[in-house]
Parts: structure tokens; C-alpha cells; sequence
């Protein structure tokens, strides 16, 4: 009976380990499954994470696309853009000439002016000394006809005489 009781104390005292071991082995089954649900709980969020930077990351793609394309005319734009400096340059250029000779012009014109008031002031006088020219002989016109007929009358009495 005492081996009886030996092997019935080994086999409760193996019963226990084995409970034992099933509570530990069960307590590290609810462990690994809390860490097996935490880790799909992250993996989800990773995936959700994951999605959300992929499209991000299209956006992002796409808005690089859109800014190369922006460079690209922006580019182009500024290549527009120097050629229609270069021909506002050229234009200026011309626009200051063009004033120049503009101005010299005008110069041209107001020394022809003074020269036709110099002119019209000579001719004005030579128009007034004419007058007087013509009146004086006009006047010597009437004295000569006067004395002529001073002369006939004279030749007259003396022929009659």
C-alpha cells in the first residue's frame, strides 16, 4: 500500500507539475495571443498607414508631375519672356531715337521759324520801302508831268511869240 501511496503521491505530485505546467503553458498561450492581437491591431494600423502614405505619395507624384510640367512652361515662359525683353529693349532703343530725331526736328523747325519772322520782317521792310519808293515816284511822276506840261505851255508862248 505504501508504494501505492508513493505512486498515487508521485502521480498527484505529477498531476500538479502537469497542472502546473498547463496554467503556465496557458497563461503564456493568453500572453502570446494578446501579443498575436496587439500585433495584428498594429499590423492593421501599419496597413492603414500604409495606404494612407500610398496615396500620399501619389498625390504627391502627381503634384510633382504638375510642377514639372509648371517648370517646364515656366521655362518656356521665361524664354518668351527674355525674347520680349530683348524686343522691348530694341523697342525703347528705337523710341529714344526716334525722340532724338524727333527733337532736332523741332530744332530745324524753330531755326526756320526765327529765319521766316527774319524773313517776313526783311520783307515787310522791303515792302515798306518800296511803297515809299513808288509814292516818291509817283510824286516825281506828277512833278515831271507838272514841269512837262510847264515845258509844253512854255513852248506854246514861245512858239506863239
Amino acid at each position: 500500500m505504501d508504494k501505492i501511496k508513493d505512486k498515487l503521491n508521485s502521480l498527484r505530485a505529477e498531476a500538479d507539475e502537469a497542472h502546473a505546467k498547463v496554467e503556465d503553458l496557458n497563461a503564456k498561450v493568453k500572453s502570446l495571443e494578446q501579443d498575436n492581437l496587439s500585433k495584428e491591431q498594429e499590423i492593421t494600423s501599419l496597413q492603414y498607414k500604409n495606404q494612407t502614405l500610398e496615396a500620399e505619395v501619389e498625390k504627391l507624384e502627381a503634384a510633382v508631375k504638375d510642377h514639372k510640367a509648371a517648370a517646364s512652361e515656366g521655362a518656356q515662359h521665361g524664354s518668351e519672356n527674355e525674347a520680349l525683353q530683348r524686343k522691348i529693349s530694341l523697342l525703347e532703343e528705337e523710341a529714344e531715337e526716334n525722340d532724338k530725331k524727333l527733337r532736332e526736328a523741332h530744332e530745324k523747325v524753330r531755326v526756320l521759324d526765327v529765319k521766316a519772322e527774319h524773313y517776313e520782317r526783311k520783307t515787310e521792310a522791303l515792302q515798306a520801302s518800296s511803297d515809299q519808293w513808288e509814292q516818291k515816284f509817283e510824286e516825281a511822276q506828277k512833278k515831271y508831268n507838272d514841269v512837262q506840261k510847264d515845258l509844253d505851255e512854255f513852248h506854246r508862248q514861245i512858239q506863239d511869240v
